[in-house]
């Protein structure tokens, strides 16, 4: 079963992404979700372990900038409290 996903993100980033699923026959939902399961079959611990292919970093047009939001410091006091009983 599909489900609606709204994303927020570059429009020149689209628009490559846009012309690559065209040019593969593909439309931009089924790249997308192509592109979820690869990241998601825990292969990869973190981002800097993602292999980024070539069209990736075409589109990027450079460094890639992961956004991420800010852990609160009451996360992260837990995180570290966590870390150190598990020693």
């Amino acid at each position: 079963m599909d489900a609606k996903l709204t994303l927020s993100l570059d429009n020149d980033a689209i628009n490559q992404a846009k012309l690559f699923a065209e040019k593969n026959n593909i439309s931009l939902s089924r790249l997308t979700e192509f592109l979820y399961r690869k990241l998601s079959d825990n292969a990869y611990p973190n981002l800097e372990d993602l292999p980024i292919s070539d069209w990736v970093m075409m589109a990027a047009e450079g460094q890639a900038e992961y956004k991420t939001k800010p852990k609160s410091s009451k996360k992260l006091r837990s995180e570290y409290f966590d870390s150190k009983k598990s020693k």
